[in-house]
Order: C-alpha cells, then structure tokens, then sequence
C-alpha cells in the first residue's frame, strides 16, 4: 500500500472512530500533497516524494511547539504533540546518532576527507547526499562536527 493509499485509509478509519486529532492532521498532509501536486502538475504516487512533504509539516509543528512553550501557551501544546505523533507514523525508521556517526567515519575513508573544522563543507555536502532521506540534517551536522572535532 502507498502512502498515499495508507493516509486516505486512516481518514477514513479516523472519521468512523471520531479521532479528530488523526483525522485533521491526515487531512492536512493530504491537502499539502495535493497544493504541491497542483503547484508543481505532477502526480506524486511515489512514497520518495510524498516523505518531504510530511517532514516538511512535522517540522512546521515542531517549530509552532517550541514557539507556543515561549509563550506559555500550554493549552495548545497537547494537540501539536498529538499531531506529531500521528506525522511520524508516516516517516520511514531514522539512522540512530551511532549509524550516522559510522556512515560519517565510512564518507571520511572513503573520500580521502582531512580531519578537521575546515573540512566542514565539504564533509556535509558529501554525507547529506548519501545520507539524505535516511537521516536529519541537524543531527548528521551533529554528528559531522563530533567526529571532525576529535
């Protein structure tokens, strides 16, 4: 089942059992879909393009988290968690910080990269692109500046 297939089954699962929270943010990610389908004249059917766009809105309520404890605003906080919850089911497994941290040891043989903060850039640009999609970018930089720094 795609992803696509599998968002519009927990709509319908959501709206029969009366989960608002799942229903709504399902219905958001597909709406997202569809605006970047309509924006872009493509038809995404690969699960490939569609994981960016969820990452894109869990970043958005991950942001509005942060932003809503700034501000004392403890009754929304409930919701956004919960919708985070029902974002994650969607993304792919993440590398742990210790995979990342071998693949960046792996990069580093591989491509000759010297050991130090001056090798930053180029040691980014090479671990997020064979990284990308399986890691997060601030935790690869992470772990990037962790092993250059020792």
């Amino acid at each position: 089942m795609s992803l696509k297939e599998q968002l519009m089954a927990d709509y319908k699962t959501a709206m029969k059992e009366h989960d608002v929270t799942t229903k709504e943010t399902v219905n958001l990610v597909r709406a997202a879909i569809k605006q970047h389908e309509v924006d872009q004249k493509v038809a995404l059917e690969d699960d490939a393009d569609i994981v960016p766009i969820i990452k894109k809105q869990l970043k958005m309520r991950r942001d509005a988290l942060a932003d809503f404890e700034k501000a004392g605003r403890t009754d929304l906080l409930d919701g956004y968690k919960k919708e985070i919850e029902v974002l994650e089911r969607y993304l792919p497994e993440e590398m742990s910080e210790e995979e990342i941290l071998a693949a960046v040891e792996k990069i580093a043989d591989e491509e000759g990269i010297e050991r130090s903060m001056k090798s930053m850039g180029v040691m980014m640009k090479t671990a997020m692109s064979k990284l990308h999609g399986k890691a997060d970018g601030s935790l690869v930089s992470k772990m990037v500046k962790e092993y250059l720094s020792k």
